[in-house]
């Protein structure tokens, strides 16, 4: 059996650094190819860290939600050094060391209960992001969002923005106050009423009903007073996209509120719910305006975790 806590590849991928480290484990003797398929079977959540109180609160957020589903972590943290890097030039970003950061993940990954795959990017965050996306296939892309005292919210809205465009994966925010001791069990989902496809990223609503246990909200905003028809066209918009399982219960709710966002944010704050989901677009985090969209107002205002599901 071998032990593997060291540095244990290093190779150039799509113009950036990548440097592998993993939580001590034991493993019987097996090819490297065979590792690599068994650790691509293993369900994955991708953490995005730069060591600050809101990408912690991610990572605990990951680690309760990383244990029943069986999952692993992948924890990247990527190294940007540039003098140009408007992030670095607002002092938002950490200055660690090469080997302060080695130390620092593995620190990390020796007091998490979940199997941990630790990694240091080098390069922009998007492109960083989508080459881990394109080895680990993970379910989720977790990212914490910060106190907006110390970084502005048009940083966490664009971070998010470039990741969606990179990397058109489901992307769960956790705000920085978030404090998790057992994963969510009560979704709710906000639609717009029209019809969507999530491929096969409806199988991550698949399995949080499932393997969580959790119950699951629609939600329909209307500005009109009158909106007796539409519940039904919202709620078969989710049956058509695959979201809906006999095991688990849902419940259709439909309120009035002249901006969507504001009447989301407002049902979001009942104690009923645990985790917002949101479907983006496509036009939506492609286009030019997604500053002024429901999606970015919700990742930036929402008091609830929020897991985008990017439809195709």
């Amino acid at each position: 059996m071998t032990n593997t806590g060291s540095l244990l590849d290093k190779n150039q991928a799509h113009g950036h650094m990548v440097r592998t480290l993993m939580l001590p484990v034991c493993w019987f003797s097996v090819s490297s190819f065979t590792l690599s398929l068994l650790l691509l079977m293993v369900p994955s959540l991708l953490i995005l860290t730069d060591f600050f109180q809101g990408a912690n609160q991610a990572l605990d957020y990951a680690s309760n939600l990383a244990d029943p589903l069986g999952a692993r972590l992948v924890l990247l943290h990527v190294r940007r050094n540039s003098v140009l890097d408007p992030e670095m030039q607002r002092g938002v970003l950490s200055n660690l060391s090469r080997e302060a950061i080695n130390l620092v993940m593995n620190d990390i990954a020796r007091q998490l209960a979940v199997p941990v795959v630790a990694e240091v990017g080098y390069g922009g965050m998007a492109a960083a992001v989508a080459d881990a996306v394109s080895r680990h296939h993970p379910e989720l892309i977790v990212l914490g969002r910060p106190e907006y005292s110390t970084t502005p919210a048009e940083m966490v809205e664009t971070t998010s923005l470039d990741i969606l465009r990179a990397a058109p994966y489901p992307m769960l925010l956790v705000p920085h106050n978030v404090v998790s001791s057992s994963p969510p069990t009560r979704l709710l989902l906000a639609v717009d009423g029209q019809p969507f496809d999530l491929g096969e990223h409806a199988g991550v609503v698949h399995r949080l009903l499932t393997e969580l246990r959790a119950s699951l909200t629609v939600l329909y905003v209307t500005a009109n007073a009158d909106f007796g028809k539409k519940p039904p066209e919202a709620l078969e918009a989710v049956v058509r996209a695959g979201l809906l399982l006999e095991a688990a219960p849902v419940e259709m709710r439909t309120i009035s509120n002249r901006s969507t966002e504001a009447g989301i944010l407002q049902e979001a704050k009942q104690p009923e719910y645990d985790m917002l989901v949101v479907i983006s677009r496509r036009r939506s985090f492609l286009g030019q305006l997604f500053h002024r969209s429901v999606t970015a107002q919700l990742l930036m205002h929402s008091e609830l975790p929020v897991l985008v599901l990017p439809a195709l």
